[in-house]
């Protein structure tokens, strides 16, 4: 058995893969793949349905907020929050804590006016940086909340007199999160949630209308809301197996029981880490992720042999990204504490080949 620390597309509930593979044979016994099902059909219609249910069910989202299964990755939303939140003449706020909020500072600088209250890149984003004002005549302030890369997360809801848009695609529905704070969620799903393909948002209805400026319907959430996510056609694989995977995590007792499985996880890892004396953390402790644990070897010699060792232990996906180095381990909610163990053994084991 193969154990996958991979960062995205990343490991889903084996329950999960079993049901959709056969329904890519035969979907529901319709006789029919859900590969080729038309989304227009009262069987897709059940399954949106159920997918929008239980991502409302499993977060607690409030009346006045509408969920949305759209494409174009959470990349696209980059654009999508400043075209449909900045109202012409007005700034927006961001903090800058890696790959993904750069990226998506650099969309919304095309749209209107940014300031940027903050950035860790004077340490390689290792930290969240902490003290910071938003501007009070800011239309929004933009935070990631986990930085996928190098394994920073901001597990408390920052404070600010102004929507906050939060882009979740790495921690989304593995702690509780309280919707009502945020104006707007987004989040990729190829980490928690289901495949690559499908991007969720949650948006405060009130939000929207208000910016001044006419929109490419694509591109307005309104024009989505107003369709139930099917102004075109939706990527309805991805959307089908998220629906399986939000099932699973019910199943399980929901996101408080996900969240506890996941502060153990990530522990048991980062307790291994500091005890090592061949590996070190990269994030500062207070800032650690949960979800992507970014480390490297004391010695650099030392890389190679290390993940020619996790390989021999079917420990997958655990080279770390080249700006980083070193490795990172991303124990997304699907991935069990006998994969954490696993790892760590397997540290243990290279202490001891090293002596």
């Amino acid at each position: 058995m193969k154990h996958n620390f991979g960062a995205g597309p990343c490991i889903l509930p084996q329950e999960v893969f079993q049901e959709a593979s056969q329904a890519v044979l035969n979907f529901n016994d319709t006789g029919l793949s859900i590969l080729e099902i038309s989304h227009r059909s009262k069987e897709f219609e059940a399954v949106i349905a159920e997918a929008e249910r239980l991502v409302r069910e499993l977060l607690s989202v409030p009346t006045g907020y509408s969920v949305l299964f759209l494409q174009g990755g959470a990349s696209t939303q980059f654009a999508m929050v400043p075209l449909n939140l900045l109202p012409e003449g007005r700034k927006c706020a961001y903090l800058d804590t890696g790959t993904w909020a750069s990226k998506a500072i650099k969309e919304a600088r095309k749209v209107g006016e940014v300031t940027v209250v903050a950035s860790s890149a004077d340490a390689n984003y290792t930290y969240i940086p902490k003290a910071y004002e938003v501007p009070a005549d800011a239309a929004y302030f933009h935070f990631t909340s986990n930085n996928t890369i190098f394994g920073t997360e901001m597990l408390e809801t920052p404070k600010a007199d102004v929507p906050l848009v939060s882009d979740m695609s790495s921690d989304i529905l593995s702690r509780k999160v309280n919707v009502a704070d945020y104006g707007l969620i987004y989040a990729g799903a190829q980490k928690n949630m289901g495949p690559a393909g499908v991007t969720l948002v949650i948006v405060k209805d009130e939000l929207l209308g208000k910016v001044g400026r006419t929109l490419p319907s694509i591109f307005d959430y309104q024009t989505h809301i107003g369709s139930g996510s099917m102004y075109n056609t939706p990527p309805v694989f991805s959307i089908y197996v998220s629906m399986l995977n939000l099932r699973w995590l019910k199943n399980k007792g929901g996101v408080k029981v996900i969240e506890q499985e996941n502060i153990i996880k990530a522990r048991t890892l980062y307790d291994e880490i500091d005890r090592n004396p061949l590996f070190r953390g990269t994030a500062v402790v207070e800032d650690r992720s949960r979800m992507n644990v970014t480390f490297i070897t004391e010695d650099k010699a030392h890389e190679a042999a290390f993940l020619e060792l996790a390989k021999e232990r079917n420990l997958v996906g655990l080279k770390g990204h080249r700006s980083v180095g070193g490795f990172r381990a991303s124990i997304y909610n699907a991935l069990s504490i006998a994969g954490v163990n696993a790892l760590v053994d397997a540290m243990q084991e290279f202490e001891e080949k090293t002596k």
